[in-house]
């Protein structure tokens, strides 16, 4: 076999292979989460994390990480990587500067029409808080 057409081949089957891994993305069946005894947060749509330190429900920060971080291992960690390290395909939710808290709740809520669906029917306020909660208590890569 010519080596041009062993090359094609190869790069063929290597486009191939990527496109599954692009597909699959966003391939999730979301999983309810338990918030325990988390303040009930309502339905209006807030725009900041209640449960961070400096805010209305900080003191509720240590049990949101607990509550995050299952609701993330439940409905994240398959794309964006156990503990937010992302494996190349989906963003490194520990390096992403640009989100602040109305940006995630809005891509969570909306989904991103590129892979990632909207959680809008899975997962309550509270939950998704817990989960932005966690995401932040983990640590950055150096």
């Amino acid at each position: 076999m010519p080596q041009h057409v062993s090359l094609k081949l190869f790069v063929a089957s290597g486009l191939i292979g990527i496109a599954g891994l692009v597909f699959a993305h966003g391939n999730v069946t979301p999983q309810e989460v338990d918030t325990g005894n988390l303040p009930e947060l309502g339905t209006e749509v807030r725009t900041s994390n209640p449960f961070r330190e400096d805010n209305e429900f900080g003191e509720f920060n240590a049990q949101a990480v607990k509550v995050g971080e299952s609701g993330y291992a439940g409905n994240c960690a398959v794309c964006h990587g156990i503990r937010a390290m992302s494996g190349g395909l989906t963003p490194d939710l520990r390096e992403l500067t640009e989100w602040d808290d109305e940006y995630f709740v809005n891509r969570v809520l909306n989904g991103t029409g590129r892979g990632m669906p909207s959680f809008r029917e899975n997962l309550d306020q509270n939950a998704i808080w817990a989960i932005k909660t966690y995401v932040e208590s983990v640590p950055k890569p150096e």
